[in-house]
């Protein structure tokens, strides 16, 4: 898939066949994560791979939009590490950027997966930080849903806007 074709064509996956994806397919897809641009390159993140059907029940039952974890295969935890970030909430734009580097490799490989946002929402960072048993210096910003899809969108919605466009000044 040629890149520009990746980005135009990625869309959030939420329905999958169950099937289990090779463990080496989802290390492949965190090494993409893992060359996202960071501030200063820093490298901030964690990543977990979550292949337990309890815990992945567990964060079901903690976000609310997260039905589709029930068919996934995997789910991956970016986290940022506070004491690896480049100055206070910088873990957060670095881990975003690597949570769309997996989005784009899932995507590349044929598979599907939807990003399910816990930051900035306190609730959500809490109770996933205390189901994983994160130290205090590390903090959930997304968990990332991976499966086989049902089925690819093969509809492109125009989502270019030009009134969203600015030369030079406002």
């Amino acid at each position: 898939m040629e890149l520009f074709e990746g980005l135009i064509t990625r869309r959030s996956i939420r329905k999958y066949t169950g099937e289990i994806i090779d463990e080496g397919i989802i290390r492949k897809i965190i090494r993409a994560g893992m060359y996202a641009p960071s501030a200063r390159n820093k490298r901030p993140w964690h990543f977990l791979i979550i292949d337990d059907r309890e815990i992945l029940r567990k964060i079901m039952e903690i976000h609310p939009h997260s039905a589709m974890l029930a068919e996934a295969s995997h789910a991956i935890v970016v986290c940022g590490d506070v004491t690896l970030e480049n100055g206070p909430g910088y873990y957060k734009l670095d881990c975003s950027a690597a949570t769309q580097n997996i989005l784009l490799a899932v995507h590349s490989m044929k598979l599907g997966a939807v990003w399910l946002g816990i930051e900035p929402r306190e609730d959500r960072i809490k109770a996933i930080s205390n189901l994983l048993e994160l130290p205090e210096n590390v903090l959930p910003l997304s968990v990332i849903s991976i499966g086989v899809p049902v089925m690819i969108p093969e509809d492109i919605p125009d989502r270019f806007d030009e009134k969203r466009i600015r030369k030079n000044k406002w």
